[in-house]
């Protein structure tokens, strides 16, 4: 409209021709010509255009749609938007043609189709501007509120963190509250929250937390061991967000402000007695959520989920998740492993390998080179022995063949003293598998000696207190147990003065008192 009255002006007052009004203006020569003949027609003079105003000008010289064209139809944006969500391959170029089909005599053209998709982009919620294929991606990241959590034992409170998921496509959202944020945690609540989507999205995009990502990189990220066992059971691929960069996971920042404001704030007049309890309201506050319909876009996070990111979900996998951790460690001389402080046994032949150890609830698997060599059920004692025969070389497995119970039997039947001595290093060692080793040395003696010489032998042992293989071997090569055994009877004692009897401390003694009595120079003693 501006330049309506910079051409009436420069044409009428300044007298300059339409070529230079066209060139200092910056508008097609056509332009200006077209104006001039309009005011030429409608009698408007310079001085009469100077009284009016840029819209009276606009009404005056274009009265209605230019050239009697009617206005060209908005297409349907929503239905665009949903469009390209269901399917990468649909491009806007794509549905403009199928828009200018429709619409062939007064439908916009491509860049105007474009432009104004655009202005209605902006007009969205941060959080669906983005345009993510449907199931496509899942963020994942943990809120920054904790909810208090009262032990209804102790009264002792422990603060629980909430787990936040969205879909992006639909922002369908998820919530949970766990015990804290270890890689059990968070592996635990990606289970959940699969089974709450009822499928599988295609990445997972978490932020850096320590449990998930080892070490972040913008390139290769190293996840956790267990972490990354949790996507492969899964089926997905972990995507993490850049350090920094909270715009790769603008959804589910958005969708941590909306659970804690929607959630979080909603129940904190709320005392919770468990985390079972707490997770129950949370679900019911989150059925409000994903159906509360949005203020600038038709419909809502369920609506959208239902038409967009449940159809292209993967399915769960048949067999359920069971977390599993991941440790590394060296398989010992005795052909064992130890993980929190028990022991497994493995195949001798990997005794001093390096060895990886994977620990569920319930059992105990040995890995080597990303294969399973070894199973145990898991044990929650201290120092236990889980111990597969076959792992154990021929002379490991005889020797476990003989319990204490056995030995003491055998031992009886060659002589009495040695059943006797048998029981004495069976108590002596403070662990069985200490005392067994002893035992199966004092066996192999009875192959060299006969059982006089062993029940000799054993009673000589016995009298000294040499409870030991080593100490009854070197009875027996020395000779000793054909020796008498030492006298043990109490020699008397030598006549002395300064010696009292039995007499001196007489309760009945007459003399008693004088002894009492007695003085050490003028001193009572």
């Amino acid at each position: 409209m501006h330049q309506i009255r910079e051409v009436l002006r420069l044409t009428f007052d300044l007298k300059m021709t339409q070529r230079q009004v066209a060139r200092s203006l910056g508008v097609a020569r056509g332009t200006v010509s077209d104006i001039v003949q309009r005011a030429v027609a409608h009698g408007l003079l310079w001085p009469r255009a100077t009284g009016m105003t840029d819209v009276e000008l606009e009404g005056l010289l274009y009265p209605g749609p230019r050239q009697g064209r009617p206005a060209a139809p908005d297409p349907d944006f929503n239905w665009i938007r949903h469009e390209m969500a269901k399917d990468k391959d649909v491009t806007l170029q794509f549905l403009w043609y199928e828009y200018k089909a429709a619409h062939a005599q007064d439908g916009l053209q491509y860049s105007q189709f474009c432009k104004r998709y655009r202005e209605w982009g902006r007009s969205l919620d941060v959080v669906l501007r983005i345009l993510h294929p449907a199931g496509d991606k899942v963020f994942v990241d943990f809120a920054g509120r904790k909810v208090p959590i009262v032990d209804p034992v102790t009264g002792e409170v422990w603060y629980a963190p909430l787990f936040v998921a969205a879909l992006g496509a639909s922002s369908y959202v998820y919530a949970e509250l766990t015990r804290d944020e270890s890689e059990r945690s968070v592996c635990l609540a990606h289970a959940n929250m699969f089974r709450f989507l009822g499928g599988v999205t295609a990445a997972v995009v978490p932020d850096n937390m320590s449990s998930a990502v080892k070490q972040s990189s913008r390139y290769e990220p190293e996840l956790t061991r267990g972490y990354a066992a949790m996507a492969a059971h899964f089926g997905c691929a972990i995507l993490p967000a850049r350090v920094r960069k909270p715009r790769d996971k603008a959804v589910v920042e958005v969708s941590v402000q909306v659970a804690q404001r929607w959630i979080l704030a909603g129940l904190r007049h709320r005392t919770f007695f468990s985390l079972s309890e707490a997770n129950e309201a949370i679900r019911e506050r989150l059925e409000w959520i994903n159906q509360r319909p949005f203020r600038k876009m038709e419909g809502s996070r369920l609506s959208l989920y239902e038409t967009l990111d449940r159809p292209a979900l993967r399915p769960l996998p048949e067999m359920p998740y069971v977390y599993a951790s991941y440790t590394r460690a060296r398989v010992g001389f005795d052909c064992h492993v130890e993980f929190e402080r028990n022991f497994y046994s493995a195949p001798h032949a990997l005794v001093h390998k390096e060895v990886e150890v994977r620990a569920t609830d319930t059992m105990v698997e040995i890995l080597f080179n990303g294969g399973e060599v070894a199973s145990h059920p898991r044990s929650y004692g201290k120092r236990d022995y889980a111990t597969v025969p076959a792992h154990l070389p021929e002379a490991h497995r005889h020797y476990l063949e003989w319990t204490p119970e056995r030995l003491v039997n055998w031992a009886k039947t060659i002589s009495p003293m040695l059943g006797a001595l048998i029981e004495q290093i069976l108590s002596s060692y403070p662990h069985p598998e200490q005392a067994m080793r002893s035992c199966m040395g004092v066996m192999s003696l009875t192959k060299i000696y006969p059982p006089e010489r062993m029940e000799a032998a054993a009673t000589r042992a016995l009298s000294v207190g040499a409870k030991s293989y080593r100490s009854l071997r070197s009875i027996l090569e020395n000779g000793l147990d054909q020796a008498p055994l030492p006298e043990t009877a109490e020699q008397a004692l030598p006549e002395h003065e300064n010696l009292r009897g039995s007499d001196y401390y007489d309760p009945f003694d007459d003399d008693a008192a004088v002894h009492e009595g007695a003085t050490v120079e003028g001193q009572t003693c």
